[in-house]
């Protein structure tokens, strides 16, 4: 099964992000622009783990993620990868404490492979929320600079989803298991 780690965002976040990216939207009908209800910030790409591993890769996430405080999130602004002129991504940045997001990150991977999930993608995280993709590059540098001034209201994050992907002419995510972020927080802080 193909899966991943993500951290969910609550439906009235979704909702005050997809308002906001209305009138971009229309304005760029060439990207691919995912359904509200699959947004996530993805912290471990796992790609196909088999069955049998998936006793062990849980019980291994359940504790890397108890290591972890709730924390404070927003999303603010915006980006493109590989860069604003030649893009194939369109994102809004995650603003909150970031090296403890990148920890967390770590520890989620470090826990997968631990298991025998072995992670696809092993850049350091860049917490990052993807919008819309583009099959070949483009120039985004308006829309970038026009959606570059967005501010989300913030939430607390305090758990994280293992999802399986199910590809397919339409995607769809099920979350097969929830891991609550049970430490306190560092000096008090979110």
């Amino acid at each position: 099964m193909r899966l991943f780690v993500g951290l969910p965002l609550p439906r009235w976040v979704r909702d005050e992000l997809a308002g906001a990216l209305g009138p971009h939207r229309a304005a760029w009908p060439g990207l691919r622009w995912p359904d509200p209800e699959t947004w996530h910030v993805t912290l471990a790409f796992l790609g196909e783990v088999p069955e049998e591993v998936r006793p062990d890769l849980e019980t291994r996430l359940a504790r890397a993620a108890s290591r972890h405080a709730p924390m404070t999130l927003s999303l603010v602004g915006a980006g493109a990868f590989p860069s604003a002129r030649r893009a194939r991504v369109f994102w809004t940045g995650l603003y909150g404490p970031r090296l403890r997001l990148v920890r967390l990150a770590g520890s989620l991977g470090a826990g997968a492979e631990r298991a025998g999930a072995v992670q696809t993608d092993r850049r350091p995280l860049r917490p990052h929320l993807t919008l819309a993709r583009s099959r070949t590059d483009v120039d985004l540098s308006r829309l970038v600079e026009d959606f570059g001034p967005f501010a989300g209201s913030s939430w607390e994050a305090g758990e994280v989803h293992l999802v399986r992907s199910h590809l397919g002419a339409v995607v769809r995510y099920e979350t097969v298991a929830t891991y609550p972020l049970a430490a306190r927080a560092p000096g008090g802080q979110s």
